[in-house]
């Protein structure tokens, strides 16, 4: 069913910034430009959130929940058949995410976008893995000719790594590897007994891999306000804490401190204004959720931070004389090169021989082996290009472990905790690809008169040929751990839901950096090539995908776009 919309015209509001999104990037945008000084105004699709107040199943216990904290059930299937497909999701949760039923797009091939829908996006409900991109992760595509050239480097990050860690806090261990550099860290979370026999053994029989502790955006001591983790393990439901890094618990609160922020939540983007004499982008229109009024905030500076789709959503549905084809789109790249990592794969085994060991607490945070593949002579492979990483942890089996028996039996297995398992699970690079893309559908918009996303998406054959090494690399470190049992996996069957892309929720691309305007819609501080004044800093603007979690640099390349922006502001340039 199409929606028509009626255009209401407003009185245009004045403001110094205008930024799209409250999520990652948002938040951090608004940081920085209320902090140096501009009138910022927030633009969020999703409904208010109160820190603390907002999160009102924090503490609940899934036996309070009607459906015991299902993921399952006819109204999910109805309302959330997408979003309850991300581990994320229950009835614990159910309230941050976006309805798909309202909010409707095209999977021309399986690809699963996640979605928040409340101030702080996403935010609230990321994983909190903090890895820096390494020297060869900008270098990649100039190197093996996949993709184009990125225009900045990693000496040109590096000092807005630091910036953004510094005021994030990042806990982590310090390791001196060059495919994932160390970072400003507080002190580290405790590897279990189980992880640290396996890291043990990898260091004993790889001399080109480390096993080490997640690096996670979690607080291990006080920071910046904000308390310490208190391992209650619930942390998808809101940290009342602020131990976890969100827009809600640091971003924003350190934007309102100025004095200078506008946060108007219910607000859908609608497109970005073009004025033609200018040369510039002038306004913002946007529909009111409540009323489903159009109206119009104008603002001198534009940054976009809706996430890699929602920004290509909203610059290819602002269209003009100028540019007929999508805002800033003289390339014809826009919408193209999307990517995510692909994961699902890997392999799990038992550890014998520390039955008497157990582990205490709900540490949010797991394991991680950085990139070994491709980082030299000695590791190059010939069938494939880049590499991957991996994620996991230990952990004992519980009493919903398989268990045989009747009568006394079961129920004295069941007392027992079952054998300690370790897992590997992979996170591999895409490569950037032309026919992976997103396209305005030409008949169907949602309910605010936005046309709706249709996605074409899948992995390519260097991603299937890498998810071998994948599953076979892991399965050689629990063999040299000692682990028996093993069993590799591999989740992905071309057409079938399990492991698709976004199901990562890393998307990038669609919107990418690059030195030259006729292959690329950013330049090197995040700015549109054709539209000065307009800042693109969410995944939209990745040029390739590394391995790595990609939220630390999102974050990095803001609050660097966001100086350079108010640079270029007092230098009259914009």
């Amino acid at each position: 069913m199409t929606h028509k919309r009626v255009y209401i015209a407003r009185a245009a509001e004045e403001h110094d910034a205008i930024v799209i999104g409250s999520g990652i990037t948002g938040g951090y945008a608004a940081k920085e430009l209320c902090e140096l000084g501009l009138r910022t105004l927030v633009l969020e699709r999703g409904r208010s959130v109160e820190h603390g107040t907002g999160y009102v199943t924090e503490h609940r216990n899934s036996w309070e929940f009607p459906a015991r904290n299902s993921q399952d059930g006819r109204r999910y299937k109805a309302l959330f058949d997408v979003q309850r497909r991300t581990y994320a999701f229950g009835e614990h949760t159910e309230h941050f995410f976006i309805n798909d039923a309202e909010n409707p797009y095209v999977e021309v091939k399986p690809f699963t976008w996640i979605r928040a829908d409340v101030v702080g996006g996403r935010s609230l409900l990321w994983g909190r893995q903090c890895y820096r991109w390494g020297a060869m992760d900008f270098e990649s595509n100039a190197v093996d000719g996949f993709g184009v050239d990125w225009p900045i480097r990693y000496e040109d990050i590096a000092p807005w790594y630091d910036y953004v860690e510094s005021f994030v806090g990042i806990s982590g261990q310090k390791e001196g590897i060059a495919s994932c550099p160390d970072g400003m860290f507080l002190p580290p979370m405790a590897l279990n007994r189980g992880e640290t026999v396996v890291r043990d053994a990898i260091a004993r029989t790889f001399d080109d891999r480390v096993l080490t502790i997640g690096r996670t955006a979690v607080l291990t001591k006080p920071h910046n306000g904000r308390a310490p983790c208190h391992y209650c393990g619930v942390c998808h439901r809101g940290c009342t804490p602020g131990a976890y890094f969100s827009s809600l618990s640091a971003t924003l609160p350190a934007a309102e401190a100025t004095g200078r922020l506008t946060l108007q939540p219910e607000s859908v983007v609608h497109s970005i204004v073009y004025d033609n004499d200018k040369g510039r982008a002038t306004a913002v229109r946007y529909v009111d959720r409540t009323t489903k009024e159009m109206r119009e905030a104008r603002g001198t500076l534009i940054f976009l931070c809706a996430s890699a789709l929602a920004s290509a959503q909203i610059l290819l549905n602002s269209v003009s004389d100028r540019f007929p084809n999508g805002f800033a789109n003289d390339s014809g790249t826009l919408g193209r090169y999307l990517m995510d990592h692909h994961f699902e794969v890997g392999a799990v085994g038992e550890i014998p021989g520390i039955e008497d060991r157990y582990y205490r607490g709900r540490r949010p945070n797991g394991i991680y082996v950085p990139r070994f593949r491709n980082v030299s002579q000695a590791t190059k492979r010939t069938d494939y290009v880049r590499g991957f990483g991996y994620q996991g942890g230990a952990s004992r089996l519980g009493w919903n472990r398989p268990i045989r028996g009747f009568g006394g039996d079961l129920k004295r297995a069941l007392r027992d905790a079952g054998p300690w398992v370790m897992r590997f699970g992979g996170y591999g690079e895409t490569l950037p690809s032309y026919d992976n893309y997103v396209e305005l559908d030409k008949t169907e918009t949602d309910v605010y008169g936005l046309p709706i996303l249709r996605l074409h998406c899948d992995w390519g054959e260097n991603e299937r040929i890498m998810r071998k090494d994948m599953a076979d690399s892991a399965a050689e470190m629990l063999e040299a751990a000692g682990c028996r049992d093993i069993r590799t996996f591999d989740h992905y069957t071309e057409g079938a839901l399990g492991a698709e892309p976004g199901l990562g929720i890393h998307e990038m691309g669609t919107a990418r950096m690059g030195h030259d305007p006729n292959t690329s819609v950013l330049n090197g501080y995040n700015q549109c090539h054709a539209v000065p004044n307009v800042f693109v800093t969410d995944g939209a603007c990745m040029t390739s995908s590394a391995v790595q979690n990609p939220s630390i640099t999102y974050m990095a390349l803001t609050a660097r776009a966001a100086h350079h922006a108010v640079g270029e502001l007092k230098r009259k340039n914009l």
